[in-house]
């Protein structure tokens, strides 16, 4: 007689096979590489969309997906990291969009601590460039697995080969080519998969809109002359020679270690290669590991729930005005109201609320794996970093914040509106969109807004505008960076120091000291030693 399986047996196998199928990825570039274009183009094929840059809902109404703020829309960039789940052959694909500039680079750090694997996207005529590289660090500390998208062969760019060997030379990465593009520039037809031994040939669509058909052809076929052309044809039957002679075979093992990125190439604007990318990354990416804790590594099914915030972003539902905490599930079942321990705080709360997102879109969560990315109420309990565990007591690795460069004083243009004013100014400080900061001996204590990027600053004013009705002005400030002394208050007090530094107290009432420029923090961090001067983390500059 067999016995059926127990409730808690098909709990406990229905885990395991939803965590499997997770894939939980970033899109990193430089800005203008087209890494939202192609966010847009992987959503068309895996059938989120009807059309790219819309978002089929109930009432097949259309939306931006990923860039889903007025600003953003305005100014043709991403400004704030956007979560975007759906289903594709058999996996569920928790992508996560961030920022390509370099002015929102501290809330891209934070999307990266989520993701289990990411999207590298270079522009196939500028290569690797400055914003990209030190993102692909942040991923290399981590450990973080990179799959490689060059984007634009449909516009002139490098030889494929000198792109490679940039890949090695300046990321000190192995790179190999898992497609081969068919001609470049107005002459771009598609790819030939190296491992599939097929000739991709894809055909342009009104826009790009659509996704493009393809006509799959064998390298050895005769026919191959008139499909692409006999110059092409031959040209690609040499270069597949000479990468089948020379090249190496890709090996998932190193790639999972972060030794060596797989390479694709394509364009995004036409459709080109994308729908080969997106099946290749459902291949190669990893579904949710082991994650580091104080209580060492969690495993993700044998754990109960774990999670992290990672991401707090207000105002996302304009007729509700609520704040909305993201959070990475790392291990075990996460269940609809469920109670959780916050270790910062020392207390339960309960998880209300949960939605899935697709990007300001949400559908109500009963349940959820790890890998997967849920937004949840917060009623002002929840700070990035916070951990969230169902069982024993645990924090995962700290999620960094980033020395400040630029400084403004805020100011607000009508009295009246004096508690809407500190109201938006305090949700986007706990949004991480800046910091904050206080002249302990000013009369009016007005904020100085602390940030990476000048660019902060005008997010800023246009939510204050747009979010809470608030008009600002914005006085900029001649300081370069800032740094706090973790010495006590008497050693503060009795240490002489140029005029020129300013003495200020963060949200926390921490004293910050801010500096006019790299010469006078270098000269007090050599000079001063007994102030004890701490960053924040200062991987921005690295």
């Amino acid at each position: 007689m067999i016995t059926p399986p127990t409730e808690q047996t098909l709990a406990d196998q229905q885990l395991v096979s939803e965590t499997a199928r997770r894939r939980t990825f970033a899109i990193i570039s430089h800005p203008d590489a087209g890494k939202t274009t192609l966010t847009e183009k992987l959503l068309l094929y895996a059938g989120a969309i009807d059309l790219a840059g819309s978002v089929r809902t109930r009432k097949h109404q259309r939306h931006a997906t990923s860039d889903w703020m007025a600003m953003e829309r305005e100014r043709g960039i991403s400004i704030t990291s956007t979560v975007l789940a759906v289903d594709y052959a058999g996996c569920r694909i928790n992508l996560l969009d961030t920022p390509g500039h370099q002015d929102f680079s501290e809330d891209t750090y934070r999307t990266l601590m989520a993701v289990d694997s990411a999207v590298m996207v270079l522009d196939a005529a500028k290569g690797i460039e400055a914003q990209t590289r030190k993102l692909f660090e942040v991923c290399r500390r981590r450990g973080v697995p990179i799959l490689t998208f060059i984007n634009k062969l449909d516009q002139p760019g490098r030889e494929p080969l000198d792109l490679l060997d940039e890949i090695e030379q300046v990321l000190q990465i192995g790179a190999t080519p898992l497609n081969w593009p068919i001609g470049s520039g107005g002459d771009f037809q598609g790819v030939y998969n190296l491992s599939r031994r097929q000739v991709l040939r894809f055909t342009r669509t009104a826009h790009g809109a659509q996704r493009a058909p393809v006509q799959v052809a064998d390298l050895a076929d005769p026919s191959l002359d008139t499909l692409i052309g006999r110059a092409a044809a031959q040209r690609l039957r040499d270069e597949v020679a000479l990468l089948e002679g020379a090249g190496a075979a890709f090996d998932e093992a190193t790639f999972l270690r972060g030794e060596v990125t797989p390479v694709c190439f394509g364009s995004a604007l036409n459709n080109f290669g994308v729908e080969p990318f997106l099946q290749t990354l459902v291949e190669l990416a990893p579904p949710p590991g082991m994650r580091m804790s104080d209580r060492g590594l969690i495993d993700p099914i044998a754990e109960p729930f774990s999670g992290f915030v990672f991401k707090i972003q207000a105002n996302m539902d304009p007729q509700h005005r609520d704040r909305t905490a993201f959070i990475r599930i790392c291990s075990g079942r996460f269940t609809k109201d469920m109670q959780v321990q916050n270790p910062r705080l020392g207390r339960s709360i309960r998880l209300t609320r949960p939605s899935r997102m697709f990007a300001r879109e949400r559908e109500t969560v009963i349940e959820a794996f790890p890998g997967d990315v849920i937004g949840v109420t917060n009623p002002g309990v929840f700070a990035i970093g916070d951990t969230l565990c169902a069982g024993s007591p645990l924090t995962f690795t700290a999620i960094p914040r980033f020395a400040p460069e630029c400084f403004a004083v805020l100011q607000n243009r009508s009295l009246a509106k004096h508690k809407q004013f500190h109201k938006g100014l305090e949700q986007l400080v706990e949004e991480g969109v800046v910091q904050l900061l206080y002249d302990p001996d000013g009369l009016r204590r007005e904020p100085t807004l602390a940030a990476v990027g000048a660019l902060q600053f005008d997010v800023v004013q246009a939510r204050m505008a747009a979010e809470y009705n608030v008009e600002t002005t914005l006085e900029p400030l001649a300081y370069t960076a800032a740094r706090w002394p973790t010495c006590t208050p008497e050693v503060l007090s009795e240490t002489r120091l140029f005029s020129t530094i300013r003495q200020m107290r963060d949200h926390n009432g921490d004293p910050v000291l801010l500096f006019a420029n790299e010469w006078e923090l270098a000269y007090v961090e050599r000079e001063r030693p007994q102030l004890l001067l701490r960053g924040p983390d200062r991987i921005a500059d690295e």
